[in-house]
Parts: C-alpha cells; structure tokens; sequence
C-alpha cells in the first residue's frame, strides 16, 4: 500500500510538473504574439531567404557537434574511447525528448549513453550536471559581454537583467563551495549531511547520498590541465557559434533590409534570448520567443511583427531538427542494436554500420 501511494505521488507530481511546463509555454506564447497578426509573421517567415536558411542549419549543427566534442573532453577520464556517434547522437535524441517532455531528456541522454557505453547511469548524470554548470557560468559570462558592448541602453529595457547576473553568480559561487567540500572531504562532508538528514526523513537522506555520488562522479570526470583548457576553449566556441546562429538569423529574414545587423547585435540577442532555455518550457516554447522578440523590438526598434517572424522561424527551424534528427538517430543505433544482438557478424563488420 505504501508502494502504490508512493508511486501515486510521483506520478501526481509529474504531471503537475509537466502541465506547469505547458501552462508557462502557453503564457509566454501570449505574450509574445497577442500583439501580432500571426498570418503575417507566417508571410515573412515564407519569404526568409532559403540560401541563409541553409546557412543556419549549418550553424545550429555545428554548435552541437561541438557540444558533442566537449562532452567527450569532460569524460576523457572516465573512458577516453568513447565514440562520436554515441556522444552525438544520445545528446540530439535528448534535445529531442526535452522538445516534448523538459528536463526528461537529460534523464533520457544519460540512459542511452550509458548503455551504449557501457558506463553507469550515475557517473553520466554527473557529467551532464557539470556541462550545465559549465553552460550557465558561459551563459553569465555572454551576458556580461553583451552588456558591455552594447550601444543601446539594455539596462533600461531589461531592468532585471543584471540582478539575473548577479543572483547566477552568487549561486554558482555557492554551488562551487558546496562541491568543493564534496570533493575535498567527500566521505566526512556527506556523511554529515546525510545523518542529519536521516533525523528528518530515510527517503530525503538516501535521495541526497545518490546526487552526491553523481556529484562526485562527475566532477572526478574532468581531470588533467589540458581537458581543462579545451573544454573552456570548447565552451567559449560554442557561445560564439550560438551568436553567429543569431545572426545569421537575422539576415535570413532579410532584417538588415530594415536596418544595418551586425554580429554584435547576434551576440546580445543571442545572450538574452538563452535565458529563456533555463525556463522549464518544452523546447524552451514560449520563453525563447518573449525574450527574443522584446530583445529586437525593444533594444533594436524593429516591428512587432518582423521579430515575432524572426522567433518564430528560428525556433521553429531548431525544433523540427532536433525532432527529425532525434527520432531518424535513435531508429539507426536501434537498428544497429538488434543487428549486433541477433547476429553473429564480426566486430569489424559492426563498426562498419
């Protein structure tokens, strides 16, 4: 019986969650196309320019092949073999997934890689742990830049903006100490924390035992001064490309028909824009398409409508090909999967797949 409650309450608590995530996409949606005719953004968006379109494709390819690249950095101590395709293709499908259901998809990417891998669910929870620290620390940082470097006064229009780099910085300083303990004093520090937990709840204190152990997996991950050094380097090439995307939207949609666009306008659409994707919406719906729009009607005084357009067609492009690619890479390792399972055909004529 008490199983059955437990597993009732869990379940209560995902679909809250998840009808939380559409209510807040659903809100957001609103705001960024009441004040629009929607037959008209979909005119512009028809008439974006097909050549830059493709452009743009690359651009949101590369900046996740580089993604991939990193992650294998981050866990070159852990398995320095580990294949492209499987790091490649386990983040796509869990871009893919996070489309749909968010937050599922880091779970989902986690699994995958791991068995694909043969490596424990745990220590991949950790890694993608760490990579998200990494991209809110590079998220701040993009932030910082594009209120420096920008002309417009983007402290005026985005009043909350740099108490946002503020509270990030102070949360990630905290959660820098906090791992810190972890690793320095990793056996006495959680062994604290978990017996005073268990004064309070056995499920409580068994929960924060198994994060800690992601933790410390993760984090242990990451050794040698030279991972070190290329994933920073990877990190910061990653933000650029994801502002090279932004701009290359902007051309895509003619926009620099309307007014001179250049690349430093790409990077502060770009930095507050991203913010969205830390608002737990499928696909980053909703809160993508606010901030994106406010940011060039507000900042670069463009039209309603035309940056309606641009958020629309830029999101819509990165949705159907995380959808697309998840869903065409999954059916290609399950293939090869029961090929390998169901077969008696060599190692070499595997890896030929």
């Amino acid at each position: 019986m008490t199983s059955d409650k437990s597993e009732k309450i869990i379940t209560f608590r995902n679909i809250l969650n998840y009808s939380l995530s559409f209510i807040l996409a659903g809100i957001f949606l609103y705001i960024a196309f009441h004040d629009v005719h929607f037959e008209d953004v979909l005119e512009i968006a028809s008439n974006a320019n097909p050549f830059w379109m493709l452009i743009f494709i690359l651009l949101f390819y590369l900046g996740h092949i580089i993604r991939a690249y990193r992650w294998k950095f981050i866990l070159h101590s852990v398995k320095p073999d580990t294949k492209f395709s499987h790091l490649f293709g386990s983040l796509m499908i869990g871009y893919g997934v996070n489309c749909i259901t968010p937050k599922l998809g880091e779970v989902t990417r986690a699994v995958l890689f791991g068995k694909w891998e043969g490596l424990s669910r745990s220590s991949m929870f950790g890694t993608i742990i760490l990579e998200r620290i990494i991209d809110i620390i590079a998220l701040a940082f993009s932030v910082l830049v594009a209120i420096v470097i920008s002309t417009e006064n983007i402290r005026e229009s985005f009043p909350w903006l740099l108490t946002t780099v503020y509270i990030s910085g102070a949360l990630i300083i905290i959660f820098i100490l906090f791992l810190y303990f972890i690793l320095k004093f990793e056996e006495k520090f959680s062994r604290w924390i978990i017996q005073l937990l268990n004064r309070f709840s056995h499920s409580l204190a068994d929960k924060v035992a198994y994060i800690f152990s992601m933790l410390t997996q993760g984090f242990f991950s990451l050794k040698g001064r030279k991972n070190y050094y290329i994933t920073f380097m990877l990190s910061a090439l990653i933000i650029i490309v994801y502002a090279f995307t932004s701009y290359i939207g902007l051309i895509m949609l003619n926009m620099q028909l309307i007014q001179p666009v250049t690349f430093k306008m790409g990077w502060v659409l770009m930095s507050i824009s991203s913010i969205g994707v830390i608002i737990p919406t499928p696909g980053s719906t909703g809160s993508y398409h606010t901030l994106a729009k406010s940011t060039l009607v507000l900042l670069y005084g463009f039209g309603e409508t035309v940056s309606a357009a641009y958020a629309f067609l830029t999101h819509i492009i990165s949705y159907i090909l995380f959808i697309l690619t998840s869903v065409i890479i999954y059916f290609l390792f399950y293939k090869k999967k029961n090929i390998v399972a169901n077969t008696d055909i060599s190692k070499s004529q595997v890896e030929e797949l």
